[in-house]
């Protein structure tokens, strides 16, 4: 080839390659090398098709090769920068965006993206900064907007988060993402009643479900009542997650003559709990590079007879697959504590603490099924530490606690915190949360226990830390651990029982806040409900009191949960296949 014929070759493979035809993009690439081996076009161009298809090992060698060649190129920096981040090189990728801003400090996208490592890192102020600068240079980017509120909610201002979202809305009404990150940010807002929660998730479904709803074409499973049925889970959390201790044992347990399991993964990123998913599936298939609609199309070529999703609308859920029915059956399950709002799933997992009969059910679309005894099998880290004795034993101190998502903790927990404090003097509380890696957040908490008249010294704000062993060793420090509302834990709760601390739970009137009663229920320490305001302090300082009490817990929780139905994995597995198969008998007598 001529130097003019290399710059028209690759005017044409661009054209291809915008046009979404990768594969003649990158034949014409690969000849360009073959005339031209230093081209870094074609070099970069190349690695970003691998990026585009997830190889991301390919990506950041080919683009490694394109940032030497060609050092001063904003764009070059910048999309390795994505591959990078794809290949969890999260500091690497930060260094490469800092780079392209540095070449192209009018360019918006790049910030967007180091605010978006930022976050995963933790360092959402830096993260937060990142995005005011990304809209400062953009400002009718929804993505920015979306990813701005997205990182205030992880640090509690929810007003704030609420606001970017809304804004994200209307600069693109068809931006999927916002609509599901305003709704996880809602469930946390005290102010969010469950009617009109109900109303955001069928404001969802009646913009992006319901025009899909007469194209979905007739299923053509066998209605068959009593053959094997193949049941689908949906989730982006088949890894390292709080979900994961709540699923593995279901899998694991599932009866192989009467079930087939797939498994289909909407995160990119794998680790060793994704290789023992692998092994309990009957087949685990990544959905990643698929849209809604070529995953509904593989979700129905591979005959699923019941789809079970297991994120909503929390990170990489996908809800428009579900819309889009390629399953004659379809259940909500486990990771999204309210209803989906869409005519396509028909049922919803639970049980008579979390969904009492007659409480709950005008805040679903979907039929309720509540299990026998429990709607949770928690599967404890094999990484936990033994059970210590109680703290206030040794440092004559009583230590509350709580390790829940700091978005939990919104005002009217911490003035009830406030007081207990104040009603169990010398007392003091450990909170433990990502976002509190920042002297600005920790500050702010600090601040808002002032207002109610606590004193910093009585507060221990510690960040969240990485090793299992270690976030569950920090229990050593606690004597008794404060459930949140209205947003209940659950993997915190579970973790505390296991580690000996016993839980102080106020019960709501919606599953979101009732999973804490629905726990201890299942536990057998009722005694430690509380239905009012009054009652949740009293219990905590009543307990508080009583150093025996504290003591017998703390010997007997981890055997007592062994010993419970939360604990029963093959137990409760065969109830959940019980569930299922009433649901696939009601469809096959649908006709």
């Amino acid at each position: 080839m001529t130097q003019m014929t290399i710059e028209q070759a690759v005017q044409l493979a661009l054209h291809h390659h915008r046009a979404g035809d990768l594969a003649t993009a990158q034949s014409i690439y690969e000849q360009i090398l073959a005339a031209d081996p230093n081209n870094v076009d074609a070099i970069h161009l190349l690695g970003l098709i691998a990026h585009q298809r997830g190889d991301n090992e390919r990506a950041v060698a080919l683009m490694g090769r394109s940032v030497e060649l060609a050092p001063t190129v904003a764009h070059f920096h910048a999309n390795y920068g994505e591959a990078l981040r794809a290949m969890a090189r999260g500091d690497e990728a930060i260094a490469a965006y800092r780079r392209a801003i540095e070449l192209n400090p009018t360019a918006a996208s790049p910030w967007n993206n180091l605010g978006i490592v930022l976050a995963q890192q933790g360092r959402h102020d830096e993260a937060i900064e990142a995005w005011r600068r990304a809209i400062a240079l953009q400002s009718d980017d929804c993505r920015f907007h979306d990813n701005l509120g997205t990182a205030l909610q992880e640090q509690g201002k929810l007003d704030e988060a609420i606001a970017c979202h809304e804004r994200a809305i209307q600069l693109n009404p068809d931006f999927v993402s916002a609509y599901s990150n305003l709704i996880g940010t809602l469930k946390y807002n005290p102010a969010t009643t469950p009617q009109s929660l109900l109303q955001q998730h069928l404001r969802f479904a009646a913009h992006f479900a319901e025009p899909l709803r007469r194209h979905i074409p007739p299923h053509t499973n066998s209605r068959d009542p009593n053959r094997p049925l193949r049941i689908g889970y949906v989730s982006p959390d088949f890894r390292r997650h709080s979900v994961a201790y709540f699923l593995e044992p279901i899998l694991r347990h599932h009866d192989r003559r009467r079930f087939e399991i797939y498994c289909y993964s909407s995160f990119s990123l794998a680790d060793e709990f994704t290789e023992r998913f692998r092994a309990c599936a009957s087949v685990f298939r990544s959905i990643v590079p698929l849209d809604d609609e070529q995953a509904a199309q593989l979700v129905r070529a591979d005959g699923i007879d019941i789809l079970v999703d297991l994120a909503g609308h929390t990170a990489c859920g996908r809800p428009l697959l579900f819309a889009r029915k390629p399953a004659p059956v379809q259940v909500s399950y486990l990771g999204h504590p309210c209803t989906m709002g869409l005519w396509a799933i028909e049922y919803r997992i639970t049980d008579a603490r979390a969904d009492p009969p007659g409480m709950t059910e005008a805040y679903h679309t979907e039929t309720l099924v509540r299990l026998p005894r429990t709607f949770l099998c928690y599967q404890p880290s094999a990484e936990a530490p033994s059970v210590s004795p109680p703290p206030c034993d040794s440092c004559g101190q009583l230590t509350f606690g709580s390790f829940n998502n700091l978005a939990k903790v919104n005002p009217r927990v911490i003035a009830t915190w406030s007081r207990l404090l104040a009603a169990v003097p010398g007392s003091r509380l450990l909170i433990k949360s990502r976002p509190l890696n920042s002297p600005r957040t920790v500050a702010r908490i600090t601040e808002a226990f002032a207002a109610h008249g606590v004193d910093a010294s009585r507060l221990v704000l510690l960040p969240q830390k990485l090793e299992v062993a270690d976030h569950l060793a920090t229990y050593s420090q606690v004597d008794v651990a404060l459930d949140t509302f209205p947003y209940n834990g659950t993997t915190t709760t579970c973790e505390a029982m296991w580690m000996g601390v016993p839980v102080v739970v106020l019960a709501g009137d919606a599953h979101i806040s009732r999973v804490g009663v629905s726990l201890l229920t299942t536990v057998g320490l009722e005694e430690l409900i509380a239905n009012d305001l009054e009652q949740y302090v009293s219990l905590a300082a009543r307990l508080a009191g009583d150093r025996q009490r504290l003591r017998e817990l703390r010997a007997g929780l981890r055997q007592r949960l062994a010993a419970s139905p939360l604990l029963d994995a093959a137990g409760f597995t065969s109830e959940l296949e019980s569930a299922y198969r009433d649901m696939w008998r009601r469809w096959c007598e649908s006709g």
